[in-house]
């Protein structure tokens, strides 16, 4: 039986990690020991950062919303919980969308959660 040796894979598995770190400064993207250590925290970094992304766009769609609802006379808290009196069911993303662009809309909404909390 012939000797087999890993000298394939091994060179594709290299040329993988080093074409990931493409762009790294330095020897991060020219040898492969280095490489892989900064392809494996930049993995980290990007899987936080997709959570972290879900986290500002609420914020920022919160912080509209509130803002929006303050010029109409109520505050957030007291506005969602009217919403939810008043059977509206519209998300965060599209409220604060509502807010920026349609005034008078969010305005129209923000009656109907007032008199279901009346």
């Amino acid at each position: 039986m012939a000797r087999v040796k890993g000298a394939l894979s091994t060179r594709k598995r290299r040329r993988k990690v080093l074409k990931l770190a493409k762009g790294y400064w330095g020897a991060k993207s020219k040898h492969f020991k280095m490489a892989k250590q900064a392809v494996l925290k930049s993995g980290n970094y990007a899987f936080a950062g997709r959570k972290m992304k879900k986290r500002d766009f609420r914020s920022l769609w919160i912080t509209r919303i509130s803002a929006q609802a303050k010029v109409c006379g109520i505050n957030y808290s007291t506005l969602m919980h009217g919403l939810k009196l008043a059977g509206i069911d519209l998300n965060r993303k599209m409220l604060a969308e509502l807010a920026v662009s349609d005034k008078e809309a969010f305005a129209a909404i923000v009656e109907k959660a007032k008199a279901a909390l009346n």
